[in-house]
């Protein structure tokens, strides 16, 4: 999705993890207006179905998305769609993805195979993403080619270290994104 405000290119971005992540934190921290969020909160109706190992203080979870803006420069706005973690709301995803240009797959180190199936979704469609590492408060800190390993990442797939409460840090992972999107465009063969 891209569209123009003036001179100011706008483009849809998904940030897609697992179950308490810090997805909802993420589109919160850096959005310009404010976000929109779907939270609910978790009931006994959920147990069993979530696994809320790791996260047991987690009492909310994103129902369908969250929706933020961010202004990256005067040329360019990026609309952040934030996708529900859990297996059971994935049918919202498709509907989310559609015009997309990239996705941001957060990733908890404490519980990386949570970010597979958001990984394995992207590549299925082919949609370009990068890996940011969101690190949590106590939790150990692993260079960002030993997680690309641990993912099994193509090598060109960039792996950033973030914190997700933090405006800054968000942004300079949307941008590393943004770089990302721009090699790749560089590099396809011209269309005739």
């Amino acid at each position: 999705m891209e569209s123009a405000h003036s001179d100011v290119l706008a483009y849809k971005v998904l940030v897609a993890g697992g179950f308490g992540v810090g997805k909802t934190t993420l589109v919160g921290a850096v959005s310009e207006i404010k976000p929109l969020f779907t939270e609910e909160h978790l009931t006994d109706a959920s147990v069993g179905i979530d696994d809320t190992s790791g996260v047991e203080a987690k009492s909310t979870t994103t129902v369908a998305l969250d929706f933020g803006r961010i202004t990256i420069n005067n040329g360019l706005m990026l609309y952040l769609f934030g996708t529900p973690g859990q297996d059971r709301f994935m049918f919202v995803w498709d509907e989310l993805a559609e015009g997309a240009i990239g996705a941001v797959v957060l990733a908890d180190t404490r519980r990386l195979e949570d970010c597979f199936s958001s990984i394995d979704y992207f590549e299925s469609r082919g949609t370009p993403f990068i890996v940011a590492v969101n690190c949590f408060d106590g939790s150990h800190v692993y260079a960002p080619d030993d997680v690309k390993v641990a993912l099994n990442l193509d090598d060109d797939v960039p792996v950033e270290l973030c914190d997700a409460r933090h405006r800054e840090s968000v942004k300079t992972v949307l941008i590393s994104l943004m770089r990302y999107l721009m090699t790749r465009k560089a590099g396809e063969p011209a269309r005739v």
